[in-house]
């Protein structure tokens, strides 16, 4: 094995040994505000200077902390950001899973359905607008190889819920190829959810609408 191809082995290695759980639950009210304190802090952050400049150091600094009170909890900032991810996640999830539990996918016509899923998108959409450090938590769980598992997680989560509604509904299409099509329209999701947030000047609504148009055309004439 070359210099560099070991080197790069290496690399790989120490990123899998990056630890990205919290190290434990709080459960005293004192150690539950401290946590709470390093999360909010942390969301503040990433709004004022971005996910490139975070560091524990900046959070210690900015929360009145010791880097000893934080790493009681959190090992590094991508520990910080794997909670943060989790927590925006669940939140996403919960609003679709509940209009999924609501009738979200029963539409008498193409229209409704389209009503129906701009309905959603900007509910997620408000969700996401609401959470500290919004955009960049999404990057992160994009960008950051260790934090992946969890947008995923979310996303597949999701999908089997949405495949089995929509097969439920008498569609044509088999379930593994509604489960492929709910993967796909989820990540589409969050693409317009993140043009939304990042462009603020663009019509948001509208993007909805275009986005809503697209999927339900899509599962109009998916097949097997």
């Amino acid at each position: 094995m070359s210099t560099q191809s070991k080197a790069r082995s290496r690399k790989t290695v120490e990123k899998r040994k990056v630890a990205t759980e919290a190290k434990q639950q709080p459960q005293q009210t004192r150690a539950q505000d401290t946590y709470e304190l390093i999360l909010k802090t942390t969301g503040q952050l990433l709004d004022e200077v971005g996910l490139e400049r975070l560091s524990t150091n900046l959070v210690c600094k900015r929360a009145g902390l010791t880097p000893p009170a934080l790493y009681r909890y959190f090992p590094n900032k991508y520990a910080i950001l794997r909670e943060l991810g989790d927590r925006l996640m669940a939140r996403q999830d919960e609003a679709v899973l509940q209009w999924i539990d609501e009738g979200g996918l029963q539409s008498a016509s193409h229209e409704e359905a389209v009503a129906s899923n701009v309905r959603l998108q900007e509910r997620v959409n408000d969700i996401t607008r609401q959470f500290p450090g919004n955009i960049f938590v999404l990057r992160a769980l994009r960008a950051i190889p260790l934090l992946r598992e969890v947008r995923i997680a979310s996303r597949d989560m999701v999908a089997e819920r949405m495949a089995d509604a929509i097969a439920a509904t008498g569609h044509k299409a088999s379930r593994e190829r509604l489960l492929e099509a709910a993967c796909l329209t989820t990540e589409l999701m969050y693409s317009g959810m993140e043009m939304v947030l990042e462009e603020p000047s663009r019509d948001g609504h509208r993007i909805c609408v275009d986005l809503a148009r697209m999927m339900v055309t899509y599962y109009d004439q998916l097949e097997s």
